[in-house]
C-alpha cells in the first residue's frame, strides 16, 4: 500500500515557528496529497508522535526550542519505530566554532534524519518527505514481520511442551550451548545447569560416543548436507536413568563455515522398551511358529497319510454302495417284472384259455355257453387294462386330463360308492368344507386314487373303525418347500383319506410307495395301487404324504394345485345312440396291424368309409390329395414321425380337420390339456368298441 494512502504513518507533523514557512510548506505537501499537522513548537509536536505519522519536517529555528519533550518522545518509540526526520537547515554563511554544539546539530545526531539546506525547490523538498515516508512504511512492516515471528515462536514454544519436545541451539562460532528445560532433561540435568559441549559429551552413553561424535562432525562439515537425525542413549547425571533419546537437527553456514547447529530432542524410551518388547515377542512368535510347523509337517505327514487311508476307504464304500444299490435296482427290478409276470400269466390264462375253449366250442358245433367263456377272458382283460394303467400311472406316463375341478363335489359324489365299498362296522365321514377352492387334476384318476385308499383304509380296520374322507386348503411356504426340495410353494387343495386301523411301522411306511409291495395276503392285492395314487399326485404337479403309527391308523394326503376355477363332475354317460357313418371318410393310421384291423371295423360297423395308413409317410400323401377325409384317427407313438406332428402337417392343408389321438404309453401325450389342440381329442389304449365307437361318432358329429 503507498505511503499516502497508508491506515498507518500517513501524516506529516510540521513545525516552522517563522514567517509563512510552516502555511507554505503545509500547502505544498497537502498540494502533493499528504496528510498534514502544522504544530506551533516541539512540545506541540512530541505529543502527536505515534503510529499516525509518517514524518517529521522541521526548520531550523524550531529547534532553538526545548528540545528534552521531542527526545523523550523519541526514546519512548517501540524498538522497530524511528520516526525519521526531514531538517530544514538554514543557509551558513561561514563556519560555525569548532568547539560550538548547536541544538540543529544535538538533534541531528540523535535522530533518523536527512537534512535539506534553504533555499530548495519544490521538487527537493516533496522527494525528501516521500523517501522519509517510505522509510517509516518500512518500520510497519518490520514490525508486523516481529509480531508474526513472535506468534510464530509461541506456536512453537506450545507444540514442543505439548509434544514433550526439546530444543537445543549451539553457536558454534562463540562456542555457546543453549538447551530449554525439557532438553536437559533427557539428560538428567537440573533446569539451572549451565551446559557445555564437554558436559553434552559426557552425558551421552558411554557405548554410543563415538556414533554421536561422528554424526555432529558430518553435519558441521562444510561439503556435508548439514543433517543431523540420530537416536541414542544418554545416561543420567543427577539420576543416572539410561535414556533413549531422538535428535533432529541442522547446521547453518556463513560463506562456507559452520557457524549456528540447532536442532529438537524427545525422549524415545518408552518406544524403544516397546520395540524390544515386540522384538522378543517377534522372536518368541518366530520360535513358536518353528515348532508349530514343524508339528504341521508332522500333522501334515499324518493327514495325507490318513487321506489316503480314507480315500481308499471311500473308494471301498462308494463300490460296495454301487454293487448295493445295482443289486437293489435289480432286486426292484425283479420285483417289478416278478409280480407283473405274475399278474400277467393269470390275466392271460383267462383270456388265451377262454378263446381256447371258445375255439373248441365253436369248432365242435356247441356254441350254446360260448358267453360264459367269453365273459371270462374280457374280464380277463379288463384286469390286464386296469394292471396297466396301473404301471402308468407309477411311472407318471398316463395320460391326464387334468381340468380345474370341484373337490368337494366329486369327494361327495362318491359317498355312496364308498358306503357300498366298506362293511357296517366301518364308519363313513365326508369333511368337505364349503370354502375349498378348486384344483387341477384328471377327476377320473383322483376319484381312482380316493377309491383305492378307502379299499385300503378298509382292510387296515377288519375289527371295524372311522374312515374319513377330509378336504382342506393348504400354503405351503418357502420355508417348507426349501425343506422338501421335491415341493413347490404355494396353494393347494388336500384329499385327506384317513383310517383308525392297524397303522404301519417305520420300516413298512418307508416302502409304501414301492410297486408290488403290499402287506395284505397273496392274492389279494397287487402292491400297486400307492404307487399308482404316488405317480398320479405327482404327475398333476402335487405331492403326497403318508403318516401313519401302529395301533392309531394311517392318513394318506394327496396335495394338488389349487385353482379359483371349479367344473362340476359329470352326473352319468351319455345314453348311447346308433348313427349312421354313410358318406364320411375315416383316415386310420396305426402301425399296429390288429390294432388297424380293430379300429377297421368298427368303423365298418359304423358304415364310414376308411382309408388305412400304417406310418406317418404313408398318410401325407393321402392328406395332401382332394380325397375327402371327414377324421383322422391317428396313434400317437408312430415310427418316425409322430402322430401330433402328423396333425400339425395335416392341419396345414386342412385347418378344421377334426383329429382322434389312440394312445397306450405316449410320453408326450401324458397332460392332455398341453398337447391336444382346436378340435382334437384322445382315447387310451385298451379301449371297448363301444367307446371308440362313441368317440368317433362324438369327433364327426
Amino acid at each position: 500500500m503507498g505511503h499516502r494512502k497508508a491506515t498507518e504513518g500517513h501524516e506529516v507533523l510540521i513545525c516552522a515557528p517563522f514567517g509563512r514557512d510552516a502555511d507554505s510548506v503545509a500547502a505544498l505537501l497537502h498540494d502533493a496529497g499528504y496528510d498534514v499537522t502544522v504544530c506551533p513548537n516541539l512540545a506541540a509536536i512530541s505529543t502527536h508522535v505515534d503510529e499516525r505519522v509518517g514524518a517529521i519536517l522541521l526548520t531550523e529555528e524550531a529547534l532553538h526550542d526545548e528540545q528534552a519533550p521531542l527526545h523523550e518522545a523519541m526514546a519512548g518509540q517501540p524498538g522497530w519505530s524511528d520516526v525519521p526526520f526531514v531538517l530544514l537547515a538554514a543557509q551558513r554563511a561561514g563556519r560555525a566554532p569548532s568547539n560550538a554544539v548547536s541544538p540543529f546539530q544535538r538533534l541531528r545526531d540523535s535522530v533518523n534524519n536527512v537534512v535539506l539546506e534553504r533555499p530548495l525547490g519544490k521538487a527537493s523538498l516533496v522527494s525528501a518527505v516521500a523517501s522519509a515516508m517510505r522509510s517509516r512504511q518500512k518500520q510497519f512492516e518490520m514490525r508486523d514481520r516481529l509480531r508474526d515471528l513472535a506468534a510464530s515462536e509461541d506456536r512453537l514454544r506450545l507444540a514442543t511442551e505439548a509434544s514433550d519436545v526439546g530444543t537445543w541451539d549451539h553457536d558454534l562460532i562463540q562456542q555457546t550451548l543453549k538447551w530449554d528445560d525439557r532438553c536437559k532433561a533427557t539428560f538428567g540435568m537440573a533446569a539451572d545447569t549451565q551446559v557445555t559441549e564437554e558436559l553434552w559429551f559426557a552425558g551421552v552413553h558411554v557405548d554410543d560416543r563415538d556414533h554421536v561424535d561422528r554424526a555432529f562432525k558430518a553435519a558441521i562439515r562444510a561439503d556435508g548436507d548439514g543433517v543431523y537425525d540420530i537416536e541414542y542413549r544418554t545416561i543420567g547425571m543427577s539420576d543416572g536413568t539410561e535414556r533413549w533419546v531422538a535428535a533432529k537437527g541442522g547446521c547453518y553456514f556463513v560463506a562456507g563455515e559452520a557457524v549456528r547447529f540447532i536442532g529438537t530432542i524427545i525422549d524415545i524410551t518408552k518406544r524403544k522398551e516397546t520395540e524390544a518388547a515386540l522384538t522378543a515377542s517377534e522372536a518368541a512368535l518366530r520360535h513358536e511358529k518353528e515348532t508349530t510347523d514343524r508339528l504341521n509337517h508332522t500333522l501334515e505327514v499324518r493327514v495325507i497319510e490318513r487321506t489316503a487311508a480314507l480315500e481308499a476307504e471311500m473308494a471301498s464304500r462308494t463300490n460296495a454302495e454301487a454293487a448295493l444299490r445295482q443289486s437293489q435296482k435289480m432286486e426292484a427290478v425283479g420285483q417289478l417284472t416278478g409280480g407283473i409276470a405274475h399278474d400277467f400269466n393269470n390275466m392271460l390264462t383267462g383270456v388265451i384259455g377262454g378263446l381256447d375253449i371258445i375255439k373248441r366250442r365253436i369248432a365242435a358245433g356247441k356254441i350254446d355257453d360260448l358267453d360264459r367263456f367269453m365273459d371270462a377272458a374280457s374280464t380277463s382283460a379288463q384286469r390286464a387294462a386296469g394292471l396297466t394303467a396301473r404301471l402308468l400311472a407309477f411311472s407318471r406316463r398316463q395320460s391326464l386330463d387334468a381340468k380345474a375341478l370341484d373337490v368337494n363335489a366329486l369327494v361327495v359324489s362318491l359317498e355312496e360308492l364308498l358306503r357300498r365299498t366298506i362293511p357296517e362296522n366301518i364308519a363313513l365321514r365326508i369333511v368337505a368344507p364349503n370354502t375349498i377352492a378348486g384344483a387341477v387334476a384328471d377327476a377320473n384318476q383322483l376319484e381312482s386314487a380316493i377309491l383305492n385308499l378307502a379299499i385300503n383304509a378298509r382292510d387296515a380296520m377288519p375289527e371295524g373303525g372311522q374312515l374319513t374322507v377330509e378336504t382342506s386348503l393348504a400354503e405351503l411356504d418357502d420355508a417348507y418347500a426349501a425343506a422338501k426340495p421335491d415341493v413347490k410353494p404355494g396353494r393347494y387343495v388336500m384329499v385327506a383319506v384317513s383310517d383308525t386301523g392297524v397303522g404301519m411301522p417305520p420300516e413298512v411306511l418307508e416302502k409304501v410307495f414301492d410297486p408290488f409291495f403290499t402287506t395284505k395276503p397273496i392274492g389279494q392285492g397287487t402292491g400297486l395301487g400307492m404307487s399308482m395314487v404316488y405317480g398320479f399326485a405327482r404327475q398333476s404337479g402335487g405331492q403326497v404324504r403318508v403318516h401313519s403309527r401302529p395301533g392309531e391308523g394311517t392318513s394318506v394326503k394327496i396335495y394338488l394345485p389349487a385353482t379359483s376355477d371349479m367344473v362340476m363332475p359329470d352326473e352319468g354317460a351319455k345314453a348311447a345312440v346308433e348313427h349312421d357313418g354313410r358318406g364320411r371318410t375315416v383316415l386310420l393310421v396305426e402301425d399296429d396291424e390288429s390294432v388297424r384291423l380293430l379300429v377297421s371295423e368298427v368303423l365298418a360297423e359304423l358304415r364310414y368309409d376308411t382309408l388305412e395308413a400304417g406310418s406317418a409317410d404313408e398318410a401325407l400323401p393321402i392328406l395332401t390329395s382332394d380325397q375327402q377325409i371327414d377324421l383322422l384317427v391317428s396313434d400317437v407313438g408312430l415310427p418316425g414321425m409322430n402322430g401330433r406332428q402328423l396333425a400339425e402337417l395335416a392341419r396345414e392343408r386342412r385347418p378344421d380337420l377334426p383329429v382322434l389321438f389312440v394312445t397306450g404309453y405316449a410320453e408326450n401325450a401324458a397332460i392332455r390339456a398341453g398337447f391336444l389342440g382346436t378340435n382334437m381329442s384322445m382315447i387310451t389304449k385298451p379301449f371297448s368298441i363301444d367307446t371308440l365307437a362313441a368317440k368317433i361318432d362324438e369327433m364327426i358329429s
